[in-house]
């Protein structure tokens, strides 16, 4: 990929004046001079509607958006991920989750060599396996069905698979799904306390095996099994999603039941693999195929689209236009659906872990800013929650609104209630309230002019407070496959454009070093070697 600081670019200059004369005007008047405003910035795909027409732009910042991407060579790294490229460079390595989910006759190259025979036959493992746990052929040391599935994991092997369980809750089998994830003992206890060790499934989700707190977890959950069950069952309860088959043999499971993983495939995009397993189990195969189904048809989507067409650029270049040149440094994702209760959250780690870089691509520290800051709830919680601030606090807050057409249970009373707050909020968002409406709504309430005077200050929206809209038709394992991996391509082309590398995460590293130390300390109730402050929390902790 091309290393280009976006700053240097001619685009960028154009940008920066262009701000300037736009910053200030509000986009009640961008409609009023535009009838056809809203069709203009309207993206119509498959079953997915964009509306981004609520937002502070025009199409002379559309043009020079993608006129910046053209500059920042964004098709030529679009063809490099997709072809296998060592794109993350730090680590040597292709970037090819989207290879998981690729049909059956693509052929995409690491090394020379074509991976998807090798991904086609795993998921044939997980195909035969899932299918065997859920029909109950496949039993416990007892000879019971299995009841609960618990995956073991953390960071992208937790974050990504609990999230898609409880996305697609509404099409799980009998198989009750749980989770450990945080090393915190409480949790794992928490979880184990009320399972039958004779009917529960344990995943264990660590590519290396040594993950201490996925180790921890899992250790832990072994020695409670082994209170009721010999060791040698431990093959017929445990599997792992690895590649370090020493360890997980010796754990005592049976190599039978390890389910690969690759190093081009970075932990928070691996859900499409082995990793999501407990997901297989927990809503069968074929609804586990059809989210990798839809996250293929994003990624022909968004490697074979015009940039003006191309969601997934397009919500890229808006992002990069509010953090860049106006400052704004967080974004809100609001879906308008419970079940996307977890999906802010997973979020949180695929765009801050992948986009918070201060070094580009030539080891060079950076001057303008990268990732954004990602955060939200699901809709109408959040309403009652932070949108006081969204609405007339300091902060310019772009936010994403995703909302489904059709519910799931078909109370459509509840739906209607649910989508006329999603569309309300984001016509909130725009309009505002004018002073001049504020005193009439009080007149006619009949205050004293003295009173209006009094409160009116308080009860004015300035609006003007952008959007993107997105509606699809109904939150099934297909949707939510293009949903997630429409994310996933934001990130990739928000970093091409910063000049950074999204798929390494050394930022973790260092505090997973230090705490190692400071094990050791507590070993030998020694708090000396650090900062004053943390030794006097240590000598707090161990006294």
């Amino acid at each position: 990929m091309k290393n280009i600081n976006p700053t240097t670019t001619k685009a960028w200059k154009e940008l920066e004046d262009h701000y300037k004369e736009i910053q200030v005007e509000h986009m009640k008047n961008m409609f009023n001079n535009d009838e056809e405003r809203a069709d203009k910035f309207t993206i119509k795909w498959e079953d997915f509607y964009l509306d981004y027409s609520k937002n502070r732009m025009n199409e002379t910042t559309g043009k020079l958006l993608n006129k910046l991407a053209v500059e920042c060579g964004l098709k030529e790294a679009m063809d490099a991920y997709f072809q296998g490229d060592a794109i993350n460079q730090t680590e040597g390595r292709p970037v090819l989750h989207t290879a998981l989910r690729a049909s059956k006759t693509a052929n995409v190259q690491v090394h020379g060599e074509n991976v998807i025979p090798e991904v086609q036959e795993v998921k044939e493992k997980i195909r035969t396996f899932t299918d065997e746990v859920i029909e109950g052929k496949r039993k416990g040391f007892t000879g019971k069905k299995f009841t609960d599935i618990v995956n073991i994991g953390i960071g992208g092997s937790d974050l990504g698979p609990v999230m898609v369980a409880d996305s697609l809750k509404f099409y799980q089998n009998h198989l009750n799904l749980h989770f450990i994830s945080n090393v915190d003992g409480d949790h794992v206890h928490d979880t184990i306390q009320d399972l039958n060790p004779e009917t529960t499934l344990f995943v264990i989700v660590s590519k290396t095996f040594t993950t201490m707190e996925t180790i921890s977890n899992a250790t832990t959950v072994r020695e409670w099994f082994l209170k009721k069950a010999p060791e040698k069952e431990v093959s017929k309860h445990f599997v792992a999603v690895s590649t370090n088959l020493n360890k997980v043999e010796s754990f005592g499971i049976d190599p039978d039941n390890i389910f690969p993983m690759w190093d081009w495939v970075g932990g928070r995009f691996s859900l499409w693999s082995a990793v999501g397993l407990s997901v297989a189990l927990g809503i069968g195969y074929n609804n586990f195929e059809s989210l990798l189904e839809g996250a293929r048809k994003m990624d022909d989507h968004f490697r074979n689209t015009d940039f003006e067409k191309n969601i997934p650029v397009q919500l890229a270049l808006i992002s990069i236009w509010y953090n860049n040149f106006f400052g704004a440094e967080s974004e809100a994702v609001i879906p308008y659906s419970q079940y996307l209760d977890k999906f802010p959250s997973y979020l949180q780690q695929a765009i801050m872990e992948s986009n918070g870089k201060s070094v580009d691509r030539n080891g060079e520290k950076v001057n303008y800013q990268t990732g954004t800051i990602i955060w939200g709830e699901p809709g109408t919680n959040s309403q009652h929650a932070f949108f006081q601030l969204i609405h007339q606090g300091t902060k310019l807050i772009p936010a994403d609104f995703i909302g489904f057409k059709e519910s799931l249970f078909g109370d459509q009373g509840h739906h209607d209630k649910l989508m006329a707050n999603y569309f309300a909020q984001t016509e909130a968002l725009l309009n505002g309230k004018r002073e001049e409406v504020v005193e009439e709504e009080l007149r006619s309430m009949r205050f004293s002019q003295e009173e209006i005077d009094r409160i009116k200050s308080f009860k004015v929206f300035e609006g003007n407070n952008p959007t993107n809209t997105l509606l699809v038709q109904k939150l099934t394992p297909e949707s939510l496959g293009k949903l997630i991996a429409m994310y996933e391509h934001k990130i990739f082309v928000q970093g091409v454009i910063w000049n950074i590398f999204s798929y390494d995460q050394w930022g973790v590293e260092l505090g997973k070093q230090l705490a190692n130390k400071i094990l050791s300390d507590f070993k030998s109730n020694n708090s000396e070697g650090h900062d004053s402050s943390t030794q006097n929390l240590l000598k707090f902790y161990m006294n």
